[in-house]
């Protein structure tokens, strides 16, 4: 093979190859790999189920294809379907590529690959609540097995916003409110999504969401802007992003919407060359969120029309435009004039073509560009990822209340009230895949196997949703058409099946309309008539568990006031139910904590343990600090904390033991979390942060030393220069069962 053809040489580095390649590309064709478009817009069979999947037997509008890309194209999305299906496409874009580049198909995959056919696994939020890094990493173990089976290189997850602001509906998709849980949970999705090798058979290219502050918008509501300072936003929000690229190793991400102080992040300089190319070192690409490219036109003002946005974002450091946003006529056309005019470098171009260039190469595309046809029936819902999705449900299941009612004995209960709207229904969460020719076993269903002796009485009561909200913002149309079954109201005979029966347990909280992306809300409280018909079951006078499935925090007071026992019980995805009833039951005892706090009201917000200090948390209507603060969770047996010891390894370096014993009857969870408090400091700084934690399984009566190795990260502050120091003095190191249980507390000097 001639020196002229490096790229068609596997031996030669990424680099060369890409390199090879990028000289031999018209200025049009590398304008086309930075653009991604929607596959089931030039399908002939739309899946019925799903309006982002194609049908196994589908073909193409192949004139149109080769109309709308006469210069090839980097990225496809929302084609989901089987590998034959994908590899057809796949070979229309190579046999129609003067250079034979093929397509990176890609796919939403937030807790398992959308489309109708993979294994729903808890939402992250759930993985947040286990405190165990590990799960995460197992989830996208699974996510990237069954993603990449399908023909799909690339998924749109994690999101790696901290969730600060419980009225956002995304909140479901985040590791919750804090920095140091967040990002131990970020490097180990990314890890598990690519595994040291995004060339292999079950790895996929991970590409973290929404960079860099999303999570905060202004009134809850999606894409508004964020009011955050610099100290603020280099202390909470950027160091999980750091995480999930420098240390999990993602190559890509997603930049956000918003605004920041008016610094648009899509047009930002600081944000997308100087910060996250710079300083994070991100080796792929910065694409755009749906819609986001034409808001810098028509909505945020800060272009005269569609061709000066593309040419502020491109400049300034976006590389892709992401999903349906302009054509790709449009897009090649405007850059390809903006070069030529001289008002955009060339090198710009060649440096975000080179980058797309370089993920195909190390994803193996250009010698094996097609899937295994087979092999995913194999992988898809498999037992093992079935297994899995139920373990990590079962371990993110939180109790937040309990008089000793649970765990229930069988034989205490003859007849059992089942209460409520998600009593009988399976809730997965925002951004699932469509369950399609298989039935979930719901709560109802697995209590008639575990009670077979009692009688089991199930009535909705009442609806969460009205079930006609609709809301589509842009072109995302995977956003289009979700509707939520309308629910009868049938409270009075709820009421009349409590009074016959020995318990009740009430079933409520989110749907996907309540809760989810665009689902914004301006009340925490419960929606519906879900509150009206607790009161009235309480007030029959029978005992009364509260489980709660939900994507967001709730303000649930007057609920957990009138309840025997409240279970937090994030969508827990296909195998939620197994895993609530695994809990009600005694089989599991749960171990979960929040990762996020739960306000007393739903208008006491901000509610998150690290705020500020320097204000009272009293309002005229009573407390406003946490009704369930972060960190909490009860079990079924008790621990105890002892021998908190701390030693200095080195100049800003501190080993922490402390010994938990297991002081109860009964095999349980704890998670240990360290907490720090500087005490005297040259600038504001919160009376407690995570700095490190771990969950520890103990049988009764155990006991086990843990240690945890903090070092100079966990007591740096930005200082009133707006430098990265460890200032001398006294700091206080806290072992703790959540944030407003400290069990233990040292004091250590730092010089």
């Amino acid at each position: 093979m001639s020196e002229t053809m490096k790229n068609k040489k596997p031996a030669l580095s990424v680099e060369e190859r890409a390199e090879d390649l990028l000289s031999r590309m018209t200025l049009r064709e590398k304008i086309a790999q930075l653009d991604m478009k929607f596959g089931s817009k030039y399908c002939t069979e739309p899946d019925p189920n799903d309006n982002c999947s194609v049908t196994e037997t589908t073909d193409y509008y192949w004139d149109k294809l080769r109309e709308d890309f006469p210069d090839g194209l980097g990225y496809l999305h929302d084609n989901y379907s089987v590998p034959a299906v994908m590899n057809k496409l796949q070979k229309f874009f190579i046999e129609n590529s003067r250079l034979g580049i093929p397509v990176i198909f890609t796919g939403e995959a937030l807790h398992g690959i959308a489309g109708t056919r993979a294994t729903v696994l808890p939402i992250p939020t759930a993985w947040a609540a286990t405190f165990e890094p590990k799960y995460a990493y197992e989830a996208g173990r699974v996510i990237a097995k069954e993603t990449r089976s399908l023909g799909i290189y690339e998924v749109l997850a994690p999101n790696l916003d901290v969730a600060r602001d419980p009225r956002w509906g995304r909140t479901e998709e985040t590791f919750g409110e804090d920095t140091c849980l967040s990002s131990r949970m970020a490097a180990s999705i990314v890890r598990g999504h690519q595994n040291g090798d995004i060339s292999a058979k079950d790895s996929v290219v991970s590409e973290p969401k929404h960079y860099c502050i999303h999570g905060i918008p202004e009134g809850g509501v999606n894409c508004a802007t964020a009011r955050a300072g610099i100290r603020e936003i280099e202390s909470c929000y950027l160091p999980v992003f750091e995480a999930g690229i420098k240390e999990g190793g993602a190559y890509d991400v997603m930049a956000s919407y918003n605004s920041i102080d008016g610094d648009l992040m899509m047009t930002s300089s600081h944000y997308l060359k100087t910060v996250l190319k710079e300083r994070l070192g991100l080796k792929g690409i910065c694409r755009s969120d749906w819609g986001g490219l034409r808001r810098v036109h028509y909505l945020h003002k800060m272009a005269k029309n569609e061709k000066e946005a593309i040419y502020l974002s491109k400049k300034n450091g976006l590389d892709c435009q992401g999903g349906d946003e302009y054509p790709n006529k449009l897009w090649v056309d405007s850059l390809e004039e903006l070069v030529n005019e001289g008002k955009l470098d060339v090198e710009n171009i060649n440096e975000s073509c080179r980058r797309v260039l370089k993920i195909k190469f190390e994803l193996g595309l250009f010698e094996n560009p097609y899937t295994d046809e087979n092999e995913y029936k194999n992988i898809i819902n498999c037992k093992a990822h079935l297994d899995k999705a139920l373990e990590i449900a079962q371990k993110s299941v939180i109790m937040l209340k309990n008089d000793g009612i649970l765990p229930l004995q069988k034989d205490n209960y003859k007849k059992i009230a089942l209460i409520g709207p998600s009593s009988d229904k399976v809730r997965l969460g925002g951004y699932s895949a469509k369950i399609v020719g298989r039935k979930l076993k719901t709560i109802y269903d697995i209590l008639k196997e575990e009670f077979p002796e009692a009688e089991i009485m199930q009535c909705d009561g009442c609806g969460i949703s009205d079930g006609d909200f609709r809301f589509a913002l842009g072109d995302q149309h995977h956003l289009q058409g979700i509707k939520v079954e309308k629910q009868n109201e049938n409270i009075d005979e709820a009421v009349n099946i409590a009074k016959q029966a020995d318990l009740i347990i009430f079933c409520g909280g989110d749907d996907t309309i309540s809760s989810g992306e665009g689902r914004d809300r301006c009340e925490l409280t419960l929606c519906g008539r879900q509150s009206e018909l607790m009161k009235l079951l309480s007030e029959t006078g029978k005992p009364m568990v509260f489980v709660m499935i939900h994507g967001k925090p709730l303000a649930i007071k007057e609920e957990s006031d009138i309840s025997n026992a409240v279970l937090s019980c994030w969508f827990g995805g296909e195998c939620g139910p197994q895993a609530i009833c695994d809990v009600l039951t005694g089989k599991v005892n749960p171990g979960g904590k929040l990762p996020f706090s739960l306000p007393r009201r739903s208008t006491m917000i901000p509610c998150y343990y690290s705020m500020l200090p320097g204000a009272s948390n009293e309002y005229y209507e009573g407390r406003g600090d946490a009704l369930y603060p972060f960190g909490f969770g009860l079990s079924y047996t008790t621990f105890e904390y002892s021998d908190l010891k701390l030693e200095r390894t080195g100049k800003t370096d501190v080993k922490v033991s402390v010994t938990v014993k297991n002081t109860g009857k009964t095999a349980g969870d704890e998670v240990v979390q360290i907490y720090v408090e500087d005490c005297e400091s040259s600038v504001v700084t919160p009376l407690l942060l995570l700095k490190d934690f771990k969950r520890v399984t103990l049988e009764p009566g155990e006991a086990e030393t843990l240690e945890f190795n903090l070092d100079y990260k966990a007591f740096l502050l930005m200082n009133q220069a707006y430098e990265w120091v460890v200032e001398p003095g006294t700091f206080k190191i806290s072992a703790a069962s959540s944030s407003r249980d400290i069990r233990l507390t040292e004091e250590i000097e730092l010089d």
